[in-house]
């Protein structure tokens, strides 16, 4: 069992607070992607989990062993983790092979070991290369190779497809996210990347003012994230007023349902509505269902992803323009008047 943990604890650079009091608990053989923006303490925090810093205050384990605690410390080549820089930092007078079999020392199987990793990261014969002579993902599985070589049961992945283009980042990532999984290696993967964070892991921790503001599946951390800041940070998001009661909230756009912690507000509310919940239609023409009265609108923008669209509406009265997701296919102009409902289950907070 090689769960981490991470309790109270707090690192600060000269006068600058990073860390403040965080607690992180990822569970044994779970992929866990930490979140947040630039500065947040992310690296930071895989470097303290790595040992190559040493926290001010408070205690990190693994499994059931104090690595780092107030009269406890142990140093990072015993603590059987590997770690995956941003740019991969291979050695670069070292080939391929070479650089897999970084650490693993004299052992008689070591060759066998190498070209094991090779065929496992889909680098079978490319054992002589040099690192320049290497794509950017290729450079990456080779970083990984070496990460998991002396079969750690932790792996920390510091942004490191945030270099590669968007498809081959895409790919590469759930090449070697399953490549952790079927090994059952315990995985942190930082990332300011949101659709990165919650098509990866199985829990996503946001990480914002030195602190994990929310640890849940993606799933939840989408539908139902701690606060409005949050909420945004996780996704296009419309933030509108209305009032709750009985476990709805009535708004302009319609009554949604309010969900989890959600249903014990009362009174007046910012409610929750994602781009994808609300129905967009011209003025005036009559929805498949009806589901009370429309909102009016002017179309002021369109967005067009190919898949689908964000159309951007401006409504009287309502300080930011709503944004709708609908079909690619579906055109709707500047200028164009459109009626807007909202259906579905969402979360409020007092207002």
């Amino acid at each position: 069992m090689t769960g981490i943990g991470l309790t109270g604890v707090t690192k600060s650079f000269g006068s600058a607070p990073v860390l403040d009091e965080l607690d992180l608990d990822v569970p044994d053989s779970s992929v866990v992607a930490v979140l947040g923006q630039s500065g947040s303490g992310k690296t930071t925090l895989l470097r303290l989990v790595a040992g190559f810093e040493r926290p001010d205050g408070g205690t990190i384990t693994l499994g059931d062993d104090a690595v780092d605690a107030q009269h406890r410390y142990v140093p990072p080549e015993r603590r059987g983790i590997g770690y995956v820089p941003q740019e991969g930092a291979l050695f670069p007078h070292l080939d391929v092979a070479r650089n897999i079999a970084f650490g693993l020392g004299r052992s008689p199987s070591r060759r066998t070991r190498v070209e094991e990793l090779l065929d496992l990261v889909g680098m079978r014969g490319l054992g002589p290369r040099y690192p320049h002579e290497l794509s950017g993902g290729q450079q990456q599985r080779v970083a990984l190779a070496r990460a998991i070589a002396r079969r750690p049961k932790v792996v920390l992945l510091d942004e490191p497809f945030s270099a590669l283009d968007a498809s081959l980042r895409a790919s590469l990532r759930a090449d070697i996210i399953e490549i952790l999984r079927s090994a059952g290696i315990t995985t942190v993967l930082v990332t300011h990347d949101q659709e990165e964070a919650l098509s990866s892991a199985d829990l996503v921790g946001v990480i914002a003012g030195g602190r994990i503001r929310q640890l849940a599946t993606p799933a939840e951390l989408y539908a139902a994230p701690a606060d409005a800041a949050l909420a945004r940070f996780l996704g296009e998001a419309n933030l509108v007023p209305g009032t709750a009661r009985s476990g709805r909230a009535s708004t302009r756009f319609g009554t949604m349902v309010l969900s989890g912690g959600a249903v014990a507000q009362e009174g007046p509310v910012l409610v929750l509505i994602r781009p994808e919940q609300m129905q967009i239609a011209r003025a005036g023409a009559r929805p498949a269902v009806v589901a009370g009265s429309p909102v009016t609108g002017r179309v002021l923008h369109r967005e067009y992803y190919g898949h689908d669209s964000v159309v951007l509406v401006q409504v009287a009265g309502l300080p930011e323009p709503v944004r709708v997701r609908c079909s690619g296919s579906v055109e709707f102009s500047p200028g164009l008047l459109v009626d807007l409902r909202a259906s579905g289950t969402t979360v409020a907070w007092p207002s």
